[in-house]
């Protein structure tokens, strides 16, 4: 077994499942929109059946921190938290609960987030008090990549818990503050391992590339864009986010710690209105598989051989399990992990074994089970059953052909159900869009 990784988590925000070369995304026009992930994939692990624990932004990243379904904690029934909550006690991660990177704090891991947070506003959270010892980036969920102001106006760049202006595009910056903290931490890896959450805004709207500083003034008063982007704006914002991570890895390399890292990739959620999820059906927001499935890309040269591809069905939380399996760091036991590690799977990517994913959502009345080849669905008042290999659109309704098969699932959500929290009354969906504006999928 390797010495303990280093580990290094990217997340991207609203990243569609088919947006990336190495999952089927097409020529973006001036070549592939993601060259360094897919060399990523094909020098580590690709999963085909990895799933966000939500299809929206707040609530996924909870379980991202606690290993744990986000239901349990009060914030994460907000879909998603919103910058209206600046100043709330309860929406947020409470700083009590352990963490991924509180739990690698303790056994003697460095931490740090460069990039979103997303789980409540200091005082009463932050990520200064959730086990990260260094932290910048903005705290709310969309911020404008030249203004960095969020969508209520203010502005919203953060080092540790002071606001810092600094001038330039957003996902490069983020970039940057990565590639210095490894160069940082590279003298003592050896001796203290680090622990690097690397939390892009990218690809989420306002649609700008590096090139669109002029658009800044123009949606500083609605962030939403709703007016504006096109494909090839949002193409170029990922590969922006794809030279970056590039660079990351450089650094990994030029300190000789790339063996010895472990870089995880993926998305908060799926993909939102000039995402490609093909072929999947449905985006953010919705527990159709295009709001949930999502890449998940891991690279271990020390663990994990090259050119692998697995099957195995995971979500959010069991990453975040396998990172705290991976180091050695115990879970706390009054906070027993509901992720369970994959570790297993990229030692010997032949082996998976059972994995029933269940979620709900206040949106529209949804609940989903995905329980090996099959799904249980329900969106506004009405069941359906989709064997998903074989029809992974979720076309062909089978709830009438096979009703004892969905009987079995429904009971065994509504069972799983019955071990989580019920949903709080004053819960919302603040989407700050309205659901009509959402593009008809």
């Amino acid at each position: 077994m390797a010495r303990r990784p280093n580990v290094i988590f990217i997340v991207a925000d609203d990243l569609g499942f088919a947006d990336l070369g190495c999952y089927g995304g097409r020529d973006a026009g001036f070549g592939p929109v993601s060259p360094e992930l897919d060399a990523l994939a094909a020098r580590g692990i690709r999963f085909t059946q990895g799933y966000s624990n939500s299809p929206v932004c707040s609530p996924t990243r909870f379980a991202l921190m606690t290993a744990r379904y986000q239901y349990r904690l009060r914030g994460a029934a907000e879909e998603p938290i919103n910058s209206r909550s600046r100043g709330s006690r309860t929406l947020g991660l409470p700083p009590e609960h352990p963490t991924v990177p509180s739990l690698l704090k303790q056994a003697g891991y460095r931490t740090a987030l460069v990039g979103k947070w997303h789980l409540g506003y200091p005082p009463a959270f932050g990520p200064l008090r959730s086990g990260y010892d260094e932290f910048f980036g903005p705290m709310s969920g969309g911020v404008d990549y030249f203004t960095h102001c969020s969508s209520n106006g203010a502005h919203d760049l953060w080092s540790g818990e002071e606001e810092k202006a600094e001038e330039g595009y957003l996902t490069d910056l983020l970039s940057q503050r990565a590639v210095d903290y490894i160069d940082r931490m590279a003298p003592g890896s050896g001796e203290q391992p680090f622990f690097l959450s690397l939390h892009y805004t990218a690809p989420h709207w306002p649609w700008e590339t590096r090139d669109d500083a002029g658009l800044a003034q123009e949606v500083k008063d609605n962030l939403f864009h709703l007016h504006g982007g096109n494909v090839h704006t949002y193409r170029r914002m990922i590969h922006h986010m794809d030279e970056g991570i590039g660079r990351v890895m450089q650094a990994l390399r030029r300190h000789g710690l790339e063996q010895d890292t472990l870089v995880i990739f993926t998305s908060d959620n799926g993909g939102e209105r000039f995402s490609d999820n093909w072929p999947l059906v449905g985006g953010k927001m919705d527990l159709t598989e295009g709001g949930i499935r999502v890449p998940w890309i891991a690279h271990w040269p020390a663990v994990i051989r090259p050119g692998q591809r697995s099957a195995q069905h995971c979500m959010t939380m069991d990453w975040s399990a396998t990172v705290l399996d991976a180091a050695g760091a115990p879970a706390d036991a009054a906070y027993p992990l509901d992720g369970v590690s994959l570790l297993p799977v990229l030692r010997d990517p032949a082996r998976t074994f059972a994995r029933p994913l269940h979620w709900r959502m206040n949106h529209r009345g949804q609940r989903a089970l995905r329980d090996g080849d099959w799904k249980y669905l329900r969106v506004d008042g009405h069941d359906y059953l989709f064997n998903i290999p074989a029809d992974e659109r979720e076309r062909a309704n089978l709830a009438g052909r096979d009703p004892a098969r969905l009987a079995e699932l429904r009971d065994a959500w509504e069972s799983w159900n019955a071990t989580m929290p019920s949903i709080p009354e004053d819960a919302t969906v603040s989407l700050g869009y309205s659901v009509k504006d959402m593009p008809q999928r």
